[in-house]
């Protein structure tokens, strides 16, 4: 996964700074971003505070160890069955 160049607190300034009646195009202009990149945070940050935000993240990061955990258990699962299917 990517990681962003701005800081939880810094999508939320420049979410707040388009909600505030500056032109959109003016804030991605101004900070570097593109339209799709500040509609893309507003709709998965949209009405967050940075709590809430690290709280999704760490979630979001457990989550993705629980899958792959859960991946590895179902490849080792499948390896002992082979193994005890072949013996007679």
């Amino acid at each position: 996964m990517k990681k962003s160049r701005f800081k939880d607190s810094q999508i939320l300034a420049i979410l707040k700074q388009g909600e505030s009646g500056v032109a959109v195009a003016d804030v991605c202009r101004e900070q570097g971003i593109s339209n799709a990149t500040y509609y893309n945070w507003r709709s998965k940050y949209g009405g967050m505070d940075a709590s809430l935000i690290a709280e999704m993240k760490s979630m979001a990061e457990e989550n993705r160890r629980r899958k792959k955990m859960y991946a590895d258990m179902a490849m080792q699962n499948e390896l002992l069955k082979d193994a005890l299917g072949k013996k007679p």
